[in-house]
């Protein structure tokens, strides 16, 4: 098994550590996070310092970022973390839930998460350090960009296209042939509580 470093520890790390743990490919060593003081996180060493990646990659080759992205600092910290690991030589694989579906047409780039119950369909291309999350589908013939955050319960239909550094938030629906600008920040649907 191969060992990892995860980068982040939080509400969107404690939903990959789960993935991780479940597929069993890699054995997560420590968790990098300068931002909190406990020493343990979901049962892993915490480490509190950045600079130590440097360090940590004499013996670990694998990274992966457990950072969510909700807000636009988040982006920016995502993108930041992504480019600094593959300067140190860092790998950042794929991890995939074994409860999604990928097509094997499907083209997908390094440091993405594909989570619970997500459908990518045929001739779908997925840029590098995405996180595609739980519930989400994206069908035939669409393009994710490069450090985008696909939302749960998110529905892109055909032949879409989401420029890069976006956000699509939960439950939205893009029809065919939608295109979203680079840079875009899509908030979540607002819920529907009174039917009357």
């Amino acid at each position: 098994m191969k060992k990892i470093v995860l980068i982040g520890a939080g509400g969107h790390s404690k939903s990959c550590i789960e993935i991780i743990e479940e597929n069993n490919d890699f054995k997560i060593e420590a968790i990098v996070d300068p931002f909190i003081k406990d020493k343990k996180f979901q049962g892993y060493k915490v480490i509190n310092n950045d600079d130590e990646l440097i360090d940590i990659h004499k013996n670990i080759n694998n990274a992966f970022i457990c950072i969510g992205f909700i807000y636009k600092k988040n982006l920016i910290k995502r993108t930041n973390i992504y480019k600094n690991l593959k300067k140190i030589g860092f790998k950042i694989p794929i991890i995939q839930s074994k409860t999604s579906y990928v097509s094997k047409k499907t083209k997908i780039g390094d440091g993405t998460i594909i989570m619970h119950n997500s459908f990518v369909n045929s001739n779908v291309s997925i840029g590098s350090n995405v996180i595609l999350n739980t519930g989400s589908i994206i069908e035939h013939d669409s393009n994710i960009g490069d450090n985008c955050h696909i939302s749960t319960g998110v529905i892109i239909n055909g032949t879409c296209n989401v420029g890069d550094n976006s956000f699509i938030g939960s439950g939205s629906v893009l029809p065919n042939n939608y295109n979203v600008n680079p840079n875009s920040f899509k908030k979540a649907l607002k819920l529907i509580t009174d039917l009357s």
